[in-house]
């Protein structure tokens, strides 16, 4: 079983900064960790997501304005947004996969059975 566990959401006001971190006590490699998120009524959507070898994914809504970096040895995956908008505004989920080749940001890929997802946090952007 691998626990993930946000920390360093909140409320901003648009064109602030925000990171969030994900930490984990699981002990062995993770291939993908990444970061999603969902707004009542709507599908969850991919954010950034990057892999043990350092290859990032971003989706086209956040190139540019957020940074995902990972720490393997100390299991933490961060997430720096920069000029935050009031549609960045969303619960923010961690999620990690454990074996795969190739990491996305489609929140199907860390469904299966060797996916896993935190609680989550929200973010809230005031415009």
């Amino acid at each position: 079983q691998v626990e993930l566990v946000e920390s360093g959401g909140g409320s901003v006001q648009a064109g602030e900064s925000l990171s969030l971190s994900c930490t984990t006590s699981y002990t062995y490699d993770i291939a993908c960790m990444g970061w999603f998120r969902q707004i009542p009524g709507k599908e969850r959507e991919g954010v950034a997501a990057m892999g043990r070898d350092g290859t990032t994914a971003y989706s086209d809504s956040v190139k540019g304005r957020f940074t995902v970096s990972r720490d393997n040895a100390k299991k933490i995956l961060s997430l720096q947004m920069n000029a935050l908008k009031a549609e960045d505004t969303a619960m923010y989920y961690c999620a990690a996969v454990l074996h795969t080749r190739v990491c996305t940001v489609v929140p199907a890929q860390y469904r299966g059975a060797e996916g896993y997802w935190g609680q989550g946090i929200q973010v809230t952007v005031s415009s």
